[in-house]
């Protein structure tokens, strides 16, 4: 993994989140219990403060579970990034420019007999394409005589 878990936005915005739920879900749960307490205990309940009441405070208590459950998610996600192996870096010696240049110029390695692209390309349109050539269809050879239209 090239990317560490705390510099992702993505674990960031999970925590924040989970914490802003679980804060709206208990505010709603003791809200509403509160209120339905008081006009129970009161004997001025209605139907709006008691049936309202009772399904806000299933809204509160899934937005407390999501809550809760999103804090445990990051706790496991941290958890699980500890003990994944983080790639090391590979070691590389520094090129030694000196010994390069005693070997000679660019322009004496480029005439070390690497044929060009373009040698390459010209023969290849040289090619024909007889009864002895083996392979696929898709040859060098064979794709250079095929217009597209």
């Amino acid at each position: 993994m090239n990317k560490s878990l705390t510099r992702s936005i993505g674990f960031w915005l999970l925590p924040v989140l989970s914490l802003i739920t679980t804060g709206v879900g208990w505010w709603f749960i003791s809200g509403q219990i509160a209120s339905m307490t008081d006009a129970l205990l009161n004997g001025t309940a209605t139907g709006v403060e008691v049936y309202v009441g009772q399904s806000l405070v299933v809204v509160g208590a899934a937005l407390l579970g999501t809550g809760i459950l999103g804090i445990l998610l990051t706790f496991a996600l941290t958890a699980a990034q500890g003990l994944v192996h983080s790639m090391r870096p590979v070691l590389v010696e520094p090129i030694d420019w000196a010994a390069v240049s005693e070997n000679g110029s660019d322009a004496e390695i480029a005439d070390a007999g690497i044929p060009d692209a373009e040698e390459k390309a010209g023969e290849a349109e040289t090619e024909d394409a007889g009864p002895d050539q083996k392979g696929s269809s898709g040859s060098i050879a064979t794709a250079t005589k095929i217009s597209v239209r």
